[in-house]
């Protein structure tokens, strides 16, 4: 049974663009993912996939250099670019993580697995943590009728919402402290700032930080957590989701 984690990433943020290279700490954002999601020890392999544009070459030289293999593919139907990722591993269950978020938690990926594989679910995710420590865990045939079912735009640009429709069996992960309002995210300039402040302190102490170790942070300097509090969580979505319409066969062979 093999567990991969898949993590997208891209050059063309619209509201910051190049944001998976900005530097953290001595290394890019989308270093520090790879590096910290591949410390899952239920994950057999870390993977990242991006699109085929010739603005993400960096990401494709980035992560060949640090030793990850990385899979290009459709930019708009990302559903597509990891069912077909997905498909080339030949894996039984993906780990979904996004490259905005470089604070995400190794134990935290496992907790979340590891649900997942007792309770048999079809999909499997963490609820009430900050937005930045996302992890989804779906089957492979879960992705399978997904990518073969979905037609409306946001379930193709957002890989999980067709899923979470037609599942049979779904499973959560809950923090015991409900934490969904803190942003560390890496989506807006504030993020940025905020990302910034928590890694020139917590991983400049400690290399392997934990999701404990940036909570405590927070708590204890309040006035970071506001910089970028204004901002609403899942933003993108919901922009997608005004712009949404039902895609015709040809159309999503375009995208893809």
């Amino acid at each position: 049974m093999k567990i991969v984690a898949i993590i997208q990433a891209r050059m063309g943020s619209t509201r910051l663009p190049g944001k998976v290279m900005l530097p953290l700490g001595g290394k890019t954002a989308l270093e520090h993912v790879i590096e910290r999601t591949s410390r899952a020890k239920l994950v057999d392999e870390t993977v990242v996939a991006t699109t085929l544009k010739k603005e993400d070459i960096p990401i494709v030289k980035l992560v060949s250099e640090i030793g990850f293999r990385v899979f290009a593919g459709s930019e708009k139907d990302v559903l597509d670019r990891y069912y077909q990722c997905a498909r080339l591993l030949d894996v039984q269950h993906i780990v979904r993580i996004t490259a905005d978020c470089p604070l995400i938690d190794p134990q935290i990926i496992d907790k979340v697995v590891e649900r997942h594989l007792d309770t048999g679910a079809d999909i499997t995710y963490n609820d009430r943590y900050p937005d930045g420590f996302d992890v989804i865990v779906f089957t492979f045939s879960m992705l399978k009728r997904a990518w073969r079912e979905a037609r409306m735009l946001s379930e193709r640009e957002h890989v999980n919402p067709y899923m979470f429709k037609v599942a049979s069996k779904i499973e959560k992960l809950v923090c015991p402290e409900d934490l969904y309002h803190v942003r560390l995210t890496l989506d807006r300039e504030e993020d940025y700032e905020v990302l910034k402040r928590v890694f020139d302190n917590v991983y400049a102490n400690n290399k392997n930080f934990s999701f404990e170790d940036v909570i405590d942070f927070l708590k204890k300097n309040p006035e970071v957590m506001e910089i970028n509090s204004h901002i609403d969580r899942d933003e993108g979505f919901y922009i997608s989701l005004q712009e949404d319409k039902e895609l015709t066969e040809e159309e999503i062979e375009r995208l893809t």
